[in-house]
Order: C-alpha cells, then sequence, then structure tokens
C-alpha cells in the first residue's frame, strides 16, 4: 500500500524548509512565483542573441549573473552544495547540470540553459533548449518533441489529477517517437524551498501519485534521449551524460495549480517557450 502523502498549508512568511510534506501556498506565494518566474523566463529571452558559434559557456554564465543580480537577485545554484556557477549550461550529449567553462559552442550544437534566480526568497526554475547555427534536422525533431512533452505533461496538471498523468502524458509522447526519457532525475516541488517535495518523475501509470491541489508548486522538467534513457555521471559530480553519446534534449517550467488548471510561471515574455527564436 502507497504511504500517505501529506499536505501542508503555508503563508509566505512561514519559515519553510523541506520535511517531506506537500505545501499548498496562497495568493502571496502564486505572487512571489510570479515575479520569481519571469525573471527567470526574462534571462532566458536576453540570452537568445548570444547563443552562437563560438560563445563560450563561462560568457553565457557572466550574462546569467549579471542580469539575477541586476534584477535583485540571486542565482540559486552559486553555492549550493558547492557549485561555484550560475546556471546550468549542458549541451548535445550532457542530459543535465552541465558546468559553463571556457569551452565555446560549435555550429550544429543543441544547448539547455537552465537558471533559477532567487528573488524576493522565491525560486524561478526554468530552462530551454537552444539551437546553435546550422542544427541537423534529427536533432531539431528531438527538440521539438521534448518541448510537446512538457506540454502534453502540464495539459494534465489541473486539481484531482495525480502526478502519474503528467508523467504518462510525457512517456507516452516521447516512446511514440522511440526516444528514451531519462529516469535518473526529475522535477520538484519549489517556492522558498529551491528542491522540495513532490518528486515528479516523467515516467509513470495516470492516476497514480500525489493528488494535484491547488497550492502546489513544482518544477516539470522532462529529459529525453536520442537513444537509450541511460545516463551516468562523470567524474566531476554534477555533469550527467547519455551513456550511449546520443542526444538529450530538455525543457522546464515552473508552475502553480490552480483552481482550475496550472499557471506557468515561466512562460517567456517575448514568446520564446521554444526554437527556432
Amino acid at each position: 500500500m502507497a504511504p500517505m502523502t501529506e499536505y501542508v498549508t503555508v503563508t509566505a512568511d512561514m519559515p519553510q524548509a523541506r520535511d517531506g510534506a506537500i505545501k499548498l501556498h496562497g495568493p502571496a506565494g502564486f505572487e512571489g512565483m510570479r515575479r520569481a518566474g519571469r525573471l527567470g523566463a526574462e534571462i532566458l529571452d536576453a540570452l537568445v542573441p548570444h547563443v552562437v558559434p563560438g560563445v563560450t559557456t563561462a560568457e553565457l554564465d557572466d550574462i546569467v549573473r549579471q542580469m539575477t543580480i541586476a534584477a535583485g537577485g540571486v542565482p540559486a545554484t552559486l553555492g549550493y552544495r558547492g557549485y561555484t556557477h550560475s546556471c546550468c549550461i549542458s549541451s548535445n550529449h550532457v542530459v543535465c547540470h552541465g558546468i559553463p567553462s571556457e569551452k565555446a559552442l560549435k555550429d550544429g550544437d543543441i544547448v539547455n540553459i537552465d537558471v533559477t534566480p532567487m528573488l524576493d526568497g522565491w525560486h524561478g526554475d526554468t530552462s530551454r533548449m537552444f539551437l546553435v547555427g546550422d542544427v541537423g534536422i534529427k536533432a531539431r525533431r528531438l527538440v521539438d518533441v521534448t518541448y510537446e512533452c512538457l506540454m502534453l505533461g502540464l495539459e494534465q496538471a489541473k486539481p484531482g489529477n495525480h502526478l502519474g498523468d503528467i508523467s504518462h502524458a510525457i512517456q507516452r509522447h516521447a516512446e511514440k517517437h522511440r526516444y528514451g526519457v531519462v529516469r535518473d532525475f526529475c522535477g520538484h516541488g519549489l517556492g522558498q524551498v529551491f528542491h522540495d517535495a513532490p518528486e515528479v518523475v516523467h515516467v509513470g501509470r495516470p492516476g497514480t501519485g500525489p493528488e494535484l491541489r491547488p497550492g502546489m508548486f513544482f518544477t516539470v522538467e522532462p529529459m529525453i534521449n536520442i537513444g537509450r534513457a541511460d545516463v551516468k555521471l562523470l567524474d566531476d559530480g554534477w555533469t550527467a551524460v547519455t551513456r550511449d553519446r546520443s542526444l538529450s534534449a530538455q525543457f522546464e517550467h515552473s508552475i502553480g495549480i490552480t483552481e482550475d488548471g496550472c499557471e506557468i510561471f515561466t512562460k517567456s515574455p517575448k514568446g520564446l517557450d521554444h526554437p527556432p527564436y
């Protein structure tokens, strides 16, 4: 028998920690997440003209840091468990948590940039894929399908449904295209805590997992591989890559469950939610 899910109603002024309970937020929480999510989306919008062949991922990380601080925020990843950068940048066969460096992007690369500005205590966690120069058809198709997976999952994000409904929609669409859905990493609750309950896996059966209730905040962030779902962690302790070296793509939104659906906190103000931009 599955364990009972604990839900707790919180207010913005309550001290919050990761305690295993799913937090249900009120209007002040939604307003905080809107501001943080919008900043995350604006940062990704601003990166569009900079993601070109020859730019280093360290240069992109600098832009993320400068924009976050200029807006009165703090990059949540900076100093998180010893991480020393303001975002994660994952290209080609890197699944997630790629570390910015002096390595330059090349024509034909696909790259995910994952940012989490923390603004007034709230976390705006979001990522998008970028196409670098002239990208091949197979890679473009992977990026398109991964975005479709995200949005099909979000269609299931409404009160009375379960996390398994989101997971199933993602898995079904990816596997229809014979892609692998990464199991090793998942979405998560967030708000004033960076990584909180519940865990949001991207494979599953309808009607399973915690019930979705108004006030829940979490990310949906499917990682989809052209090849097998298997990943491995590199010696740096952060970078995850596909075991078969196949291409991987990811999109991420932070959302809140409303009375009749979900609010996407991290939608692009400029409509640049997926490439080509």
